[in-house]
């Protein structure tokens, strides 16, 4: 039998250009808070900084609301937790009719466990359209700790 020993840090992801939609242009974005030294539009814009951050601790939502119906085929999101062991949940929806009713995409728990693991990647094909809405809803810590939300990446195709 043949082996051999792999690296098991994580990489970094490089993906390759799947036409992803400028946010920024194409939609306004609603929050429930944002630490003023983390912005959401650096979550947005790939290589802009550090990531969306929230102001307070807490069940927290982006919602992305389209200027025009869009078709998205993926969706990128990216989780860094380099302080504490904790359980994260999110849940992605959207809607096609201006957020009057929402279809869930996504509904996932994962643990981050510093030094360990620190990073959840999450890259999801999808076919929707008429999308008018994306909603991201996060739970830092189900436990109920003391944690604020953060997203390091969100990109759509």
């Amino acid at each position: 039998m043949r082996k051999r020993i792999i690296d098991q840090e994580p990489q970094d992801v490089v993906p390759v250009d799947q036409g992803w939609l400028d946010l920024q242009s194409l939609a306004q974005v609603e929050l429930t808070s944002e630490d003023a030294a983390n912005p959401i539009e650096t979550a947005l814009a790939p290589s802009a900084g550090l990531g969306w951050r929230a102001a307070q601790a807490g069940e927290q939502t982006i919602r992305l609301v389209f200027d025009e119906l869009q078709r998205v085929r993926r969706i990128q999101l990216l989780f860094q937790e380099d302080q504490k062991a904790r359980t994260q949940e999110f849940v992605l929806r959207w809607s096609p009719d201006g957020g009057q009713s929402y279809r869930e995409i996504v509904r996932q728990q994962y643990n981050f466990s510093p030094p360990g693991v620190t990073r959840e990647f999450e890259d999801y094909a999808v076919d929707l359209a008429g999308v008018t809405a994306l909603e991201l809803r996060i739970v830092p810590d189900i436990s109920g700790g003391d944690v604020r939300a953060s997203v390091a990446q969100l990109r759509i195709a």
